[in-house]
């Protein structure tokens, strides 16, 4: 049970700590203002294309292209939990319960340039490729409860085990773990994940239609989570009396952990004009990414469980048996028999036994991910984008596009990645731009994103669900050579619904329900010079 707390804690934020905007997994594919008021970008000819159509840079004007841009993201996070043993919660006792993480961005900077001369364009970016915010849990999460709810009957059934061999009322009395399971506790997590991606690239116009490009992404990746899980009381017991009653944060579990890493992603683009229509299709290779770790966490330790149980027992059953009439010298040797003889109880044994087989067994797992000084596997998948822009008067811009994430190859710590469906992430976008004015340009879009998920990879500490996302702006054409644009955009996510059985002893067990969901809003704003 206490490694179980160990495992919810030290796992809890790696995405839940990413400002999620568009994109797969780990890729956020909003770089520009132009996506947020249009979604459908790959097919666009414009400054922007250095991300969504590199290759088709080149067919701009000569000279130099610069895009400055800035975003700001919100988003809400909320998990419907619904499980029997939260009613045993004395500061909450209701079910179902939502809890909900805020995730703030409230700058996402990028910037985009190209040197266009004769066939050849040179191109660099910088923007935030992956993550881009943080997120909270003011109140943990209902995996977090769900461990402690489950505890609490753990270490009640030990306590009856316990009292039943003694033939007395002592863990099972109100003053210590009670009978019904009731707890308390306080749990917090907080995470941040930053992904900063730097581009540099060549495009070529083979001809006056046809034009190719490559490049190389540099991605640097700082990463911190912080959380605890405290104050653990079971009845009227603070669980840390049972572990090291020296010490009161014996039994509490924090979480300290920065991680950091570099990976490359190579990129080919290619582009096609023919009269009013226009093709693109772009590649960008998995990017091989270890993220190390620099931690500082601090864990309970189940290893003096029986020298502590022992202790406990003798203090209260020396002090019963002086109260009897025994002197206190016999009152201790008889103690002393005593707390052995019940210790020594097979059933008392196995049910010590397998909680510390428990924590000892699965003690990699549970610090793995976090553990100081490891590397951990985070790859950002390959990425292929295809898209399709028509314009049939000068005025009028349309567009489609087509994203697919290879989610389910690009590695992750213990290859949760292969819980994904095999076919990735699959994204469907269409966009139109239509100029009001020689002034004035405004275009709306939408895109539809659909992830492989399955029931066993969705988790509080690490999920997805899919959604539409709507957009709609404006370009204020200041001087032929600079631009302002305004934007914004609105994700409407689904509702992802899991069931789970949870065994709780032989013929003993209970439903855990989730409904996941999100809520997300991005305001965009930027210019795009020509010099």
């Amino acid at each position: 049970m206490i490694n179980k707390f160990k495992t919810v804690c030290l796992t809890a934020a790696i995405a839940s700590s990413s400002a999620t905007f568009a994109g797969g997994l780990l890729t956020n594919t909003n770089q520009h203002v132009a996506f947020s008021r249009m979604m459908s970008r790959e097919a666009s000819i414009g400054i922007d294309g250095v991300y969504y159509n590199p290759a088709g840079v080149v067919f701009m004007g000569e000279g130099n292209h610069l895009a400055i841009n800035w975003q700001a993201a919100w988003q809400t996070r909320t998990i419907n939990n619904d499980y029997k043993l939260f009613t045993n919660n004395v500061n909450n006792p209701t079910t179902p319960r939502d809890f909900k993480g805020k995730a703030v961005a409230p700058v996402i900077p990028s910037f985009q340039y190209a040197y266009n001369k004769g066939r050849w364009s040179l191109q660099g970016n910088f923007a935030l490729t992956g993550g881009g915010g943080k997120c909270t849990f003011d109140n943990g999460l209902g995996s977090f409860e769900k461990i402690v709810s489950e505890t609490a009957m753990g270490a009640i059934g030990l306590a009856r085990a316990i009292d039943t061999k003694l033939g007395a009322e002592m863990f099972t009395s109100d003053k210590a773990f009670g009978k019904n399971g009731s707890y308390s506790f306080n749990s917090y997590m907080h995470g941040r994940q930053y992904y900063f991606g730097l581009s540099a690239g060549a495009a070529y116009k083979v001809s006056d239609n046809f034009s190719v490009y490559a490049g190389l992404r540099g991605i640097y990746a700082t990463c911190n989570y912080y959380g605890y899980v405290e104050d653990i009381k079971v009845g009227n017991m603070p669980l840390y009396q049972v572990l090291d009653p020296s010490k009161e944060n014996s039994a509490n579990i924090e979480l300290s952990c920065d991680q950091s890493g570099i990976g490359f992603t190579p990129m080919l683009a290619v582009d096609y004009k023919t009269g009013h229509w226009n093709f693109s299709a772009k590649y960008e290779f998995k990017t091989r990414m270890r993220l190390k770790n620099k931690s500082v966490n601090q864990l309970p330790s189940i290893g003096n469980l029986d020298d502590n149980l022992k202790n406990q027992m003798n203090k209260v059953l020396t002090a019963k048996f002086m109260q009897a009439g025994l002197p206190q010298e016999q009152a201790i040797i008889k103690a002393e028999q005593t707390s052995t003889a019940v210790l020594a109880d097979p059933t008392v044994v196995a049910t010590t036994a397998g909680l510390k087989q428990q924590f000892d067994s699965k003690i990699d797992k549970a610090i793995g991910e976090y553990a100081d000084g490891k590397k951990i596997a985070g790859d950002i998948p390959s990425l292929l984008t295809v898209g399709v822009g028509y314009s049939p008067i000068d005025e009028l811009h349309i567009n489609v596009g087509f994203h697919w994430f290879d989610d389910y190859n690009a590695t992750s710590y213990n290859n949760r990645n292969k819980l994904l469906k095999k076919r990735g992430t699959l994204e469907f976008n269409a966009g139109v731009e239509y100029d009001v004015t020689k002034k004035i340009t405004v275009s709306t879009g939408w895109q539809n994103t659909n992830y492989g998920l399955t029931d066993e990879y969705m988790d509080d500490k690490s999920f997805v669900v899919g959604s539409n996302s709507v957009g709609l702006g404006g370009v204020y054409h200041i001087t032929k050579k600079l631009d302002f644009s305004v934007a914004y955009f609105h994700t409407f996510y689904d509702h992802v619904k899991t069931s789970e059985t949870v065994t709780l002893a032989p013929g003993v067990s209970n439903t855990y329900n989730s409904d996941y969901t999100r809520n997300n809003s991005a305001f965009a704003a930027g210019v795009n010079i020509t010099f």
